[in-house]
C-alpha cells in the first residue's frame, strides 16, 4: 500500500478491499489514556480517524492500543466499515441546511453557493473534506470534545436527503416537487416581509 504524506496528517491509500477505489484518511485526534493499576500505571493511545473518497461517502472510527501506528490502524480500519453515502448538490455542497447533535456537542451545516470553499472548524473540517464537499458553512454552537463534534458532524449528514429520494417518497416527479416549493413561496397566504 502507497501512502503520501500531506502535512502529517492526511493519507490517501489505495484500497484493495472496495474495488480499488481512492480513500483519503484524516487523523483528528490521539489521547493518551492511563489505566492505573497494583504496579503503577499502563498507558494506551485512542485515536479519532475520519475516511472518506471525496465523492460522497465517508466514516468514522476510534481505536485504542499501546502504540500509537496500531491504534491509528485500527480507527482507520473501523471507519472503512461504517461508511455512509450522502447525497450532494451538483457533487459540492448540501442539498438543505441541517442540525446535528450528539451528547453537549451541537453543530449547524449550511449549503453555500460556488467559491465559498469549507468554512468549518477542526473536527467537521476533516469530515467534510473526506467527504468531499467544496462549499458548506458549519458552525459548533456546544462542546468541542472532537469525538462528539464529529458524531454530531454526521448525525447531521445522515439527515441529508436529495431532491429526488424525497419526490420518490412522495410518489412524485422532482419537477413537481420544486414547481410546488416555487408556488409556495407566492401563494396569498405566504407571509410577507
Amino acid at each position: 500500500m502507497a501512502r503520501e504524506d500531506n502535512r502529517g496528517r492526511d493519507r490517501r491509500r489505495r484500497d484493495d478491499d472496495d474495488g480499488g477505489e481512492e480513500l483519503v484518511d484524516k487523523l483528528v485526534h490521539i489521547n493518551r489514556v492511563a489505566k492505573t493499576v497494583k504496579g503503577g500505571r499502563n498507558f494506551q493511545f485512542a485515536a479519532l480517524a475520519i475516511v472518506g473518497d471525496q465523492k460522497g461517502r465517508v466514516g468514522f472510527g476510534q481505536g485504542k492500543a499501546r502504540e500509537v501506528p496500531e491504534s491509528i490502524r485500527k480507527a482507520t480500519d473501523e471507519a472503512k466499515k461504517t461508511m455512509i453515502r450522502v447525497p450532494l448538490r451538483e457533487g459540492r455542497t448540501l442539498h438543505h441546511d441541517a442540525r446535528g447533535r450528539w451528547g453537549a456537542g451541537k453543530v449547524i451545516l449550511r449549503a453555500a453557493p460556488p467559491g465559498t470553499g469549507v468554512i468549518a472548524g477542526g473536527p467537521m473540517r476533516a469530515v467534510l473534506e473526506s467527504l468531499g464537499v467544496q462549499d458548506v458553512v458549519a458552525k459548533s454552537t456546544g462542546s468541542s470534545n472532537p469525538y462528539n463534534m464529529v458524531r454530531a458532524t454526521f448525525e447531521a449528514l445522515k439527515a441529508q436527503e436529495s431532491p429526488r429520494n424525497v419526490a420518490a417518497k412522495r410518489g412524485m416527479k422532482v419537477g413537481d416537487l420544486a414547481g410546488r416549493r416555487n408556488d409556495g413561496a407566492s401563494a396569498p397566504e405566504a407571509i410577507e416581509s
